[in-house]
C-alpha cells in the first residue's frame, strides 16, 4: 500500500503530512505559503512532497515511500466548466489549471479539493464523525464554508460548489439583521458574515477578537455573553437548515470558532425550533482531529486500495 501525502495550502502557511494505511501519521512539515505568487505556490507543494518523502526513505529505506499519492485542499475550487481555480481566497490561484500544473511538477496525479470538504472527509473517515453516513462538516474560522460527505466520499456536484452553506442568506433574519453585512461575494447578509470570527467581532463591536470575546464571557462580561448568545442563536438557524435539507448524522464544526465549547449544547438546544421534524436525532459534535483535519483529510482524496 502506498503512503498518503496530504497538503493544506493555506493563506499564511503550507502544512503537509504522510499517513500510512492506517492513517497513522509518519511525518509533517509546515512551511509559509509564499503569498500572491503562483509560481511559488506550485514550487512551495513540491517542495514538501519531495522533503516528505526524502525524509521516510531515510527513516525506513525499504519502505514503500516513493510515488505516494498526493492530495491538496485549496481555499476554492476548480471549475467543472473550465478546469481552472475559481472562489479563491487566496486571489494569485484564481483562474489557473493548479491540478494540471501540480501534477506536472510532481510527475503523478493529484486530486484537489475545496478546504472545506477536506476537513469534512477527515472528519467522516476516522475523525468524530466515522461510521456515520453522512457527515457535514463546517468550518467557522476567519471565513465559513462546510462540506459534505456521503458513506465516505466527498459530494462535490456539478457545479463544484456543494457544502457552500456560507454563501446563503441568514434564515429567519430579523429586522434588526437586515440586510446585513456587506460580504465579499458581493452580497449582503450571509451566513459567513454572522457565523465566522470576524462577524462574532463586528456583533461585539469593541475590536475584539473572538477568543478574546469569549474570555470576556467566561468573566462574567455581558455584552460578550449576548454576543455569544446571538452566534449560538443564528448558528442554530443556520444549521437547522442544513438539517432540514441533507438530514445528516452528524455535523462537525471546526476552525478557531469550534473551541467555544458551549455551541455544542446551546445550539441543539436552539435548532429544534427550527428544524421540520418532532424529533432531531443529528448530532453536533467537535472536531477529534483539530486543526490537523484539513491536512488529514486532503491525505484521504485517495481512497484505500
Amino acid at each position: 500500500m502506498r503512503l498518503r501525502i496530504g497538503i493544506d495550502l493555506g493563506g499564511t502557511k503550507t502544512e503537509a503530512v504522510a499517513l500510512d494505511a492506517a492513517g497513522r501519521e509518519l511525518a509533517r512539515r509546515r512551511v509559509a505559503t509564499q503569498r500572491d505568487s503562483y509560481d511559488g505556490t506550485i514550487r512551495t507543494i513540491a517542495g514538501l512532497v519531495a522533503a516528505l518523502e526524502g525524509e521516510l526513505a531515510t527513516a525506513a529505506p525499504n519502505g514503500p515511500t516513493g510515488g505516494a499519492t498526493v492530495g491538496v485542499g485549496i481555499p476554492g475550487a476548480i471549475s467543472p466548466a473550465t478546469g481552472l481555480v475559481k472562489n479563491a481566497n487566496s486571489t494569485w490561484l484564481i483562474g489557473k489549471p493548479l491540478d494540471r500544473d501540480l501534477e506536472a511538477a510532481l510527475g503523478r496525479p493529484v486530486r484537489l479539493a475545496n478546504d472545506a470538504d477536506c476537513f469534512a472527509l477527515s472528519e467522516a473517515t476516522d475523525g468524530a464523525g466515522a461510521g456515520a453516513a453522512t457527515v457535514f462538516g463546517v468550518i467557522l474560522g476567519t471565513g465559513t464554508g462546510g462540506g459534505i460527505v456521503v458513506h465516505g466520499r466527498v459530494l462535490a456536484g456539478p457545479n463544484a460548489i456543494a457544502g457552500e452553506w456560507g454563501h446563503n442568506p441568514l434564515p429567519w433574519s430579523t429586522d434588526a439583521e437586515r440586510p446585513g453585512p456587506a460580504c465579499y461575494c458581493g452580497r449582503r447578509g450571509c451566513i459567513e458574515t454572522f457565523l465566522s470570527g470576524p462577524g462574532l467581532a463586528r456583533d461585539d463591536g469593541r475590536g475584539l477578537t473572538a477568543a478574546a470575546i469569549a474570555e470576556r464571557a467566561a468573566e462574567g462580561d455581558a455584552v460578550a455573553r449576548e454576543s455569544l448568545a446571538r452566534h449560538a442563536d443564528r448558528l442554530a438557524r443556520a444549521l437547522a437548515t442544513v438539517v432540514n435539507l441533507l438530514d445528516p448524522e452528524v455535523i462537525v464544526l471546526g476552525g478557531g470558532l469550534s473551541k467555544l465549547a458551549g455551541l455544542y449544547d446551546t445550539v441543539p438546544a436552539r435548532w429544534s425550533d427550527y428544524i421540520f421534524s418532532d424529533t432531531v436525532r443529528t448530532r453536533l459534535l467537535p472536531p477529534r482531529h483539530g486543526d490537523s483535519s484539513g491536512v488529514r483529510g486532503a491525505a484521504w482524496l485517495w481512497p484505500a486500495d
